[in-house]
């Protein structure tokens, strides 16, 4: 299934994605597309029932984050070794994790605003888990099991604010307002093959910057779940993004950063595109 949210912000609605690609309201079947809805129970309601059924929204619509109420929006650095590379910086021995704000998720062809003075503006394309289970101290091996979908995340990212502020702190550069946009969808895992084997590609004005695969993650999916479980307990409607290929901005010689008025196109296949524009706060 292609799980949405659709409607003005703050107004979203759930809905799924019909085999017409059409929008399906979902707003009769649950209440929105939230942990409960993502649990193996909420994901079996919403199989049970006739997707002809469901009323198809006309027109244009705008779509929300995918997923609703995060309470853990995590993130892993330099999950790719080339990306560590063109950073600068050793592809650590186990995951580098930090937190983003869940304030800051947004939906995908939303704005994404530059902040006050901010001159070092990044894009990242990532593959996002979307946790379905409450996962603590899991093992790899069954670390799927508790996985609802994935989705496409930017993790803009404002690389002064993270690298050179008190010292190099990554929560200041990936937290601010827009810094998180998911979606369009969420799919569910059983429509996904192989994660490992995703194409990604992330281009700023109609140039390609990034062009990668998640094969080439350092620490796969299972692993990350297992792990950051370790640490913390993971909730329905957790979400884990998962590092980026090369071709981020401070990567570039000289490095390029995001202006107003750019566009950002982001996908990876499989789980759909998103379309941004940059803008000033």
């Amino acid at each position: 299934m292609k799980l949405v949210r659709f409607g003005a912000p703050g107004e979203e609605k759930p809905g799924l994605i019909d085999g017409n690609g059409a929008i399906r309201d979902l707003s009769s079947v649950v209440k929105d597309i939230d942990g409960s809805a993502l649990s193996k129970s909420g994901l079996d309601k919403i199989r049970s029932v006739s997707v002809d059924d469901l009323p198809v929204v006309q027109g244009s619509v705008r779509l929300g984050s995918c997923v609703t109420g995060v309470g853990n929006f995590i993130a892993v650095g330099l999950n790719y070794a080339d990306h560590a590379a063109e950073s600068g910086m050793p592809v650590p021995a186990e995951p580098v994790l930090f937190n983003k704000a869940p304030s800051c998720i947004v939906g995908p062809d939303d704005t994404v605003l530059i902040p006050p003075g901010s001159e070092k503006t990044d894009w990242e394309v990532e593959l996002a888990i979307v946790i379905g289970e409450r996962a603590s101290y899991v093992s790899e091996a069954d670390a799927l099991n508790y996985v609802a979908g994935y989705c496409v995340c930017n993790d803009v990212s404002e690389r002064a604010y993270q690298l050179e502020r008190g010292g190099g702190q990554w929560a200041k550069g990936k937290g601010c307002p827009t810094f998180g946009p998911l979606g369009p969808w969420m799919v569910t895992k059983d429509e996904i093959e192989d994660v490992q084997n995703l194409a990604m590609t992330l281009s700023v004005n109609g140039q390609t910057m990034q062009n990668g695969s998640t094969r080439t993650m350092v620490f796969q999916v299972p692993f990350l779940v297992s792990h950051i479980s370790q640490f913390m307990t993971l909730m329905p409607g957790d979400v884990i993004t998962t590092g980026t290929p090369p071709g981020v901005g401070m990567g570039q010689k000289p490095p390029r950063y995001l202006k107003p008025g750019d566009s950002i196109r982001v996908e990876i296949q499989g789980l759909g595109v998103q379309n941004q524009r940059v803008a000033a706060t």
